[in-house]
C-alpha cells in the first residue's frame, strides 16, 4: 500500500488529539479549488509503503493520540480496513476524510467500529455539486446517504466547505444547512489559493461574505463555526 504523504505530527488535523496526518493519492471528484491537487492527478510520487509507515508509526506508541488519514479519497482504497485494523491494534484512534461519494464502503468502515471520527467536505448545495467538483451531471445521491450515514452514526464527525467566491452565495449556504439541519459540527474555511490549485482564477471569499454565510448557516446548524479566520 502506496502513501502519498506523512506528516508526522499535527495539533489541527484531529480536533482535541496530537496525531499524525496520512495523505493517499487518487481522487475520484476534480474540484477546481482542491489543494492537494497533485494527490488527485498522480504528479505527487509515493514517499513510502505501509510497512515503512508502520515502522514510525510503532515508534509514536504513547507519543501520538491518533492518525488522520486523508487525500485525495482514502475510501478509493480497498485495503483501508485492514490498513486501519493494524493502525487500532497498535493502540491508536483513527480519523478519516472523504468527500462522501463512497456511503456504501464508510458505513462498512463505521459498523465494524474502524473509524473514530468522520470528516465529511460538503462542497456546494447539490443543484451546484457538478460544477464545484468538475465532473458534469454528478449524482448527488451518495452524498445524501454518507450525511445520513454519519448523522445516524454514534461516530464523532465534523462536516466542512471551503468557500470560494466564484462558487458560493447565500443559497449554497441556506440549502447545505437545511441538508444538515441539526449537525453537530459544522465548518466554513475560507479558500486560499496556491501554486498547485487547478483554476487559478478562483479567489477567496471577503471577510464580511463569510460572516453572511455563517450565519445563514447557524439557522440550521447553532454551533457552526468559521475556521482559519
Amino acid at each position: 500500500m502506496l502513501i502519498h504523504g506523512l506528516q508526522k505530527m499535527t495539533l489541527l488535523d484531529y480536533p482535541e488529539n496530537v496525531a499524525c496526518t496520512v495523505f493517499f493519492g487518487g481522487c475520484d471528484l476534480r474540484c477546481p479549488y482542491c489543494h492537494n491537487f497533485e494527490l488527485v492527478d498522480g504528479t505527487a510520487e509515493p514517499i513510502m509503503d505501509d510497512e515503512e509507515f508502520f515502522s514510525f508509526l510503532k515508534k509514536r506508541v504513547g507519543l501520538l493520540d491518533g492518525v488522520a488519514i486523508t487525500g485525495g479519497e482514502p475510501l478509493l482504497r480497498k485495503d483501508l480496513p485492514e490498513f486501519i485494523r493494524k493502525i487500532k491494534e497498535l493502540g491508536f484512534k483513527v480519523k478519516l476524510d472523504t468527500n462522501g461519494n463512497h456511503p456504501d464502503e464508510l458505513k462498512a468502515l463505521l459498523d465494524k467500529g474502524l473509524v473514530d471520527y468522520v470528516a465529511m467536505d460538503i462542497k456546494n448545495s447539490l443543484p451546484k455539486y457538478a460544477v464545484t467538483i468538475g465532473l458534469p451531471d454528478f449524482d448527488t445521491s451518495n452524498i445524501e446517504r454518507s450525511i445520513k450515514i454519519i448523522m445516524d452514526s454514534s461516530v464523532s464527525y465534523e462536516f466542512r466547505t471551503t468557500v470560494v467566491k466564484e462558487l458560493h452565495d447565500d443559497s449554497s449556504f441556506e440549502a447545505i444547512g437545511k441538508m444538515i439541519r441539526g449537525a453537530s459540527h459544522y465548518y466554513l474555511q475560507a479558500f486560499v489559493s496556491r501554486e498547485t490549485v487547478p483554476n487559478k482564477n478562483l479567489s477567496s471569499p471577503d471577510p464580511e461574505e463569510m460572516d453572511r454565510y455563517l450565519k445563514i448557516a447557524q439557522k440550521y446548524v447553532p454551533g457552526a463555526q468559521l475556521r482559519g479566520m
